[in-house]
């Protein structure tokens, strides 16, 4: 696939844009194929299958057993450590690396960039996933997963490169993680930086991030916000509160509005050529691989 050039931007301040990316139809790079209703996963970067996941249980609550595969390739290239200790906005800097990769998730649609450095507790804790190469989510109920889930075998704290990291952790120049937000696995991947991130954790610190995040089209959230505009027509008229009750209401009613281009998406998948069958061919070849699994 051919790289982007001259991809439109939505500037939103210092580190943060909208990519709109055009002329990348899909099925991307990097990308979901399901079966089975999405039950079954396969996550692809090109022809390489780096991730099989599968749906259990009923109802509302379901685990996500999954099994990844060696091979996953960075969509950034490596980062020297004098780049690190420069001046560098990097969200605009890893949206031009994606624009020239052809090993990333973007497709035709708008795509947001931001820098983000608070999580929830337990996010980068109790739910990242530091097993290779099997892992289990513990997906919607109770509010879902909501963690961190590496596509390649984290290192140790004490491996040369994280050494190496973590002296840039303690002088604030490390580069940020790169993370994709999945949406239907409330969760991110890790697109680029484990070594980083291992290196952050081991001195205690939330890694420093950059997450891409898909946003709705432009028609998706201007037929939202007519649905939207209404409802609160109907409401404004029927409304008899006091005046400052209104300006509330006006006030959170234009909030609601401004965010709805920014609200995350739904990330799009693909059929799995084969369905089910070609999904537990792959897993039994993963399984006869690590049959510990």
């Amino acid at each position: 696939m051919a790289p982007m050039t001259g991809t439109p931007r939505e500037l939103l301040g210092p580190g943060g844009l909208v990519l709109d990316v055009r002329g990348r139809p899909g099925p991307a790079a990097l990308r979901f194929e399901t079966a089975e209703e999405g039950r079954r996963t396969v996550l692809r970067q090109r022809e390489r299958t780096v991730l099989l996941g599968g749906l259990t249980g009923q109802g509302c609550c379901h685990d996500l057993r999954l099994h990844r595969l060696d091979g996953y390739r960075s969509p950034l290239p490596p980062i020297a450590s004098s780049r690190m200790r420069s001046a560098v906005d990097w969200a605009h800097q890893y949206a031009r690396w994606l624009e020239g990769s052809d090993a990333t998730p973007l497709d035709d649609g708008r795509w947001h960039l931001a820098r983000r450095t608070w999580f929830e507790p337990g996010v980068w804790s109790a739910d990242l996933v530091r097993d290779w190469p099997a892992g289990l989510l513990e997906l919607y109920c109770g509010g879902g997963w909501h963690g961190v889930l590496p596509l390649r075998r984290l290192s140790p704290p004490d491996a040369a490169r994280v050494k190496a990291y973590r002296k840039h952790v303690r002088d604030g120049t490390l580069a940020p993680v790169l993370l994709w937000w999945v949406p239907f696995l409330d969760g991110w991947l890790i697109l680029d930086g484990h070594d980083r991130a291992v290196a952050a954790l081991a001195e205690d610190r939330t890694p420093p991030c950059v997450v891409l995040t898909r946003l709705p089209d432009e028609d998706a959230w201007r037929r939202e916000a007519e649905q939207l505009a209404e409802g609160h027509r109907r409401h404004s008229a029927r409304f008899t509160g006091t005046e400052r009750q209104r300006r509330a209401l006006e006030e959170g009613y234009g909030a609601v509005l401004a965010g709805l281009p920014y609200e995350p998406s739904a990330v799009r998948t693909w059929p799995l050529t084969g369905g089910t069958p070609a999904w537990e061919v792959l897993a039994r070849a993963a399984m006869f691989q690590f049959p510990g699994d």
